[in-house]
């Protein structure tokens, strides 16, 4: 089966694509570099950056707290959070702001904008390393729509909940997250990392101007550190992990999980599909029946999906490279009628 994936990888792919069911490794390979300019190779163990992928970790982090007894899915921002929220309404929710229908107006709103990096012109990157940095940014904007209302994918409903959690738990939200989901998880090589202060064996990620070639990394273009809303640097095999003990019940009760992984909101994309969205996963197939989370940012992107029979991918690029495409064409090989539709958001 190796020889029949590798047919679908582009030749100039750099990343990792790992496949496997119940168990089998079907395809396991890294490609490309991590470190171009010192040929540093991509490893099957390469922490990848995976921007929004990390929603599902904070998403994981939330549901945790609510099984505890320490929030519930109705409860209100006003009652968590005593930062001024400024336009954001108080009576947003847990659950609106976890499936996206809190209404609040995004610091960047993929309706709107195509280039995450211009964000930073005038607003620097490297000021950019919690949750609160980023509040200047959306929080005196005012709201889209009444809080649960419609879905639109929203980057700062997700700092909100990084907030939540380090309200709640008086810890920092990367701190929280590795003790109460990677821990759990067995997820020992990830984490939220610092670009100026990056540990070993992290690649790089690369834009790549389409015309000349020419190469640069993104430490200008994303914040100098992970978010509520994304940022988690992730090894294939952390999160074949994730989603093992994930689907076992080991790291939220099974009837959380199984919210999560439903479809609690639905929309329609720029294109007329429909999105349908759960709590940090995207849910993708004819019925919302295939469960997965992505990323994108100049020079990243991430896909992993896990089937209910087993089938679970993983795909990672530091040079942005179309894991979606890959994505669909994998899952084409094994469901040659599988309708996959809205895989394409980050």
């Amino acid at each position: 089966m190796s020889s029949s994936v590798s047919n679908v990888i582009p030749s100039d792919f750099s990343g990792v694509v790992h496949v496997m069911r119940e168990g089998e490794v079907l395809h396991s390979q890294a490609y490309g570099f991590a470190d171009i300019a010192n040929e540093r190779p991509n490893l099957i163990d390469t922490r990848f950056p995976t921007a929004s992928a990390g929603k599902a970790l904070v998403a994981v982090g939330i549901l945790r707290l609510v099984a505890d007894g320490r929030l519930t899915l109705d409860s209100r921002l006003g009652d968590l959070l005593t930062i001024d929220l400024q336009a954001i309404s108080p009576d947003v929710t847990v659950r609106q702001l976890l499936n996206h229908t809190s209404g609040i107006a995004d610091y960047f709103d993929e309706s709107e904008m195509d280039d995450y990096a211009a964000l930073w012109a005038d607003f620097p990157n490297y000021r950019v390393r919690s949750g609160a940095d980023l509040l200047p940014r959306f929080a005196g904007l005012p709201m889209k729509s009444n809080p649960g209302e419609r879905f639109a994918y929203n980057n700062a409903g997700y700092v909100m909940l990084g907030l939540i959690i380090e309200a709640i738990t008086s810890q920092s939200l990367d701190a929280y997250l590795s003790q109460a989901v990677l821990a759990p998880a067995g997820m020992t090589a990830s984490g939220w990392f610092e670009l100026d202060r990056l540990p070993g064996n992290c690649a790089n990620a690369y834009i790549i101007d389409e015309d000349t070639g020419d190469q640069r990394t993104n430490i200008y273009s994303v914040p100098a550190k992970g978010l509520g809303d994304g940022g988690a640097f992730l090894t294939v095999g952390d999160v074949e992990r994730f989603w093992t003990t994930l689907h076992a019940g080991d790291l939220i009760p099974p009837s959380l999980m199984s919210e999560a992984l439903s479809v609690q909101a639905a929309g329609i994309d720029e294109d007329g599909d429909a999105e349908n969205y759960g709590y940090g996963f995207w849910l993708g197939g004819n019925e919302g029946q295939v469960p997965f989370f992505t990323g994108e940012d100049p020079g990243v992107a991430f896909m992993s999906s896990r089937d209910a029979d087993g089938l679970l991918i993983v795909i990672a690029s530091n040079t942005g490279d179309d894991v979606w495409e890959i994505h669909s064409d994998l899952r084409d090989r094994f469901y040659p009628d599988a309708d996959e539709g809205g895989e394409d958001d980050d």
